[in-house]
């Protein structure tokens, strides 16, 4: 009889701290910021040109002829999903690949497609734009082509929340194996918004910060823009167990709810709602989780916010938590947040090393909970949730605890 466990076997990474899940984590442990100008020549003409940008792309085996066919989003969780199947040890054939999905989410889409596609009728005359337009800027364009380069023919999608995409793209893939749906789904988030017309976009919100990006420290001025994607394969415990499969960590319980208030100002209720759900879902009390992998964007409204959010949910726990937020060090990726920040959560189980907040300089007493400043620490981490809370009110948090 199944458990209705769902243990993490796989993960796949990409994002300016590096090109796969190992060297990320070893960036996040070292604090590292990989936040810097950004080289690419099309934002030349953006006030704030601070970025979390991939500088080169890993040598990958995606054939030639499909590139054309993908946007950059979808290339970056192609490669992200091939490094999670092969530390998963998975070998994908005619006889399971019905009995194995994806579930991608993205926050902004194939913007590459549609600025080109810009580019070519207004700026250069042009009568006609590249014939792979739509297929390239489709919200499950990521998802298609992780299933169609890796072969997937079970339950294949794309999530889109902003900001909470991963998270509920991670949330979705759980359903297809607790429906039985699948026996194996890869899950995660890929984003590319190191785009013209999204940079300026986000210069109107007035958040962007124009150094680096300072989580709950009391200088903060806003978020970085990011680039990257993060995939996980997810089996069941009895399949994973079946095929001698490396269990790297459980995927405890998901959390989900919506603000219903405002477009982009965040409300206290949301997220309290969100960590409560998940907590319920694992089976977890508030006593087991030793660390937050943080929303925290930098901004002053959400870094307040989110602090008041941890401590109402844990209460007097709160203060024995370690909580960082690792978008100090690879920026705020949009979709792919929650998906790069579930590398953070499982090494830190794995470890026992809590990833630090970097850029801290100054505290804030409205965010008065030890965020790890600066240094990782050293403590078993049993249990952790990690916080995506998106604009529109879309909040979705992940648990994920240790399977001894």
């Amino acid at each position: 009889m199944a458990s209705g466990r769902i243990v993490i076997t796989g993960l796949g990474g990409i994002c300016s701290l590096g090109s796969n899940a190992g060297a990320i984590w070893q960036a996040m442990r070292d604090g590292r910021v990989a936040i810097g100008p950004i080289e690419n020549a099309d934002l030349r003409e953006v006030k704030v040109r601070i970025g979390a940008e991939i500088k080169a792309l890993p040598d990958h085996a995606i054939d030639p002829k499909r590139l054309p066919t993908m946007d950059r989003n979808g290339l970056l969780a192609a490669v992200a999903a091939g490094e999670a199947i092969a530390q998963a040890g998975l070998a994908v054939s005619a006889s399971n690949a019905h009995r194995i999905g994806a579930v991608v989410g993205v926050g902004v889409c194939g913007w590459h497609a549609v600025e080109e596609g810009y580019r070519a009728v207004f700026l250069e005359s042009k009568s006609r734009v590249n014939i792979f337009t739509v297929p390239r800027i489709m919200p499950g364009a990521a998802a298609a082509q992780v299933s169609m380069v890796h072969g997937l023919t079970g339950p294949v999608f794309g999530a889109t929340s902003a900001c909470s995409s991963s998270n509920h793209a991670i949330s979705l893939a759980i359903d297809q194996l607790r429906l039985g749906r699948a026996d194996v789904m890869l899950a995660g988030g890929a984003d590319a918004p190191l785009i013209y017309g999204i940079f300026k976009g986000w210069e109107m919100l007035r958040v962007l910060a124009p150094d680096t990006c300072r989580p709950f420290s009391a200088d903060r001025q806003g978020l970085v823009l990011g680039e990257g994607a993060g995939m996980a394969v997810l089996e069941t415990y009895e399949h994973a167990m079946a095929r001698g499969a490396p269990i790297l960590a459980e995927l405890a319980g998901v959390g989900m709810s919506a603000d219903a208030s405002d477009i982009v100002a965040p409300t206290l209720e949301g997220p309290i709602r969100a960590m409560q759900a998940c907590l319920a879902d694992a089976g977890l009390s508030h006593e087991d989780i030793d660390y937050v992998n943080a929303h925290g964007t930098g901004t002053k409204a959400n870094d307040r916010l989110e602090t008041e959010a941890i401590k109402h949910v844990f209460g007097r726990h709160a203060s024995a938590l370690s909580v960082s937020s690792t978008k100090s060090m690879h920026g705020h990726c949009l979709g792919a947040s929650g998906a790069i920040e579930l590398i953070a959560c499982v090494n830190a189980i794995q470890e026992g090393v809590v990833p630090p907040t970097a850029g801290y300089r100054e505290a804030d007493p409205d965010c008065d909970l030890d965020v790890t400043p600066n240094e990782a620490r050293r403590r078993p981490v049993r249990a952790a949730i990690s916080n995506s809370f998106a604009f529109g009110g879309t909040n979705a948090v992940i648990a994920v605890r240790s399977m001894s």
